[in-house]
């Protein structure tokens, strides 16, 4: 005969088993196909403003941004301060007619400002938003149209380019997106986004 003791640790070792034996691992969850969309990916942004007059280019200026994705934004401001003459007109002495002209100067700010952030979607796209402000100083006077000659030529004159889009890109891939014509000068402003990744 078996001891009590014996037969209690027989028991114990019976209903243990099938316990053990009904426990299942713990499933696992799968990683995304891309676990790469999240993470910070270097990229270089090359945006080109293209003038035309008719079908002739006038210029063609490159802008080269360096932009991580899912993080800050990168700005660009370049550009220089014009002096804008204002003149007012004081009286020679007090309770005079007012026949004294008096200038003085306000600084407008005229250059390129951009604004470029990028998104990692993974499968190697990626969105790109981007704000551009353009804005120059009209100085040629040579071939100005009949609305242009109606501007003095002792004032100066500002033309301005605003646009803001989303646009989606691969490694090396080039588009372009926007164009405006001007409506005074018939100038038109051509936008050009290529990108590229950063080695």
């Amino acid at each position: 005969m078996r001891s009590p003791f014996v037969a209690a640790l027989a028991i114990a070792a019976a209903t243990s088993l099938p316990a053990a034996a009904q426990e299942k691992p713990q499933p696992t969850i799968a990683a995304p196909a891309d676990s790469r969309a999240s993470a910070h990916v270097p990229l270089k942004v090359q945006l080109t403003l293209m003038r035309f007059k008719g079908d002739k280019k006038i210029s063609s200026v490159p802008y080269m941004l360096g932009v991580l994705t899912n993080a800050q934004k990168t700005s660009l401001r370049m550009g220089v301060q014009v002096p804008v003459p204002i003149t007012a007109f004081g009286s020679k002495s007090e309770g005079g007619a007012a026949s004294v002209p008096v200038t003085s100067y306000n600084y407008r700010d005229v250059g390129t400002n951009i604004d470029c952030e990028a998104e990692n979607l993974g499968n190697g796209l990626f969105n790109l938003v981007i704000a551009v402000d353009d804005s120059t100083l009209f100085l040629d006077r040579s071939t100005e149209s009949a609305e242009e000659k109606k501007i003095p030529r002792d004032i100066p004159a500002f033309r301005s380019f605003r646009v803001s889009f989303a646009i989606l890109l691969r490694d090396g891939q080039t588009m372009q997106y926007a164009a405006a014509t001007d409506p005074i000068s018939g100038e038109v402003m051509r936008i050009e986004v290529s990108l590229s990744l950063a080695k």
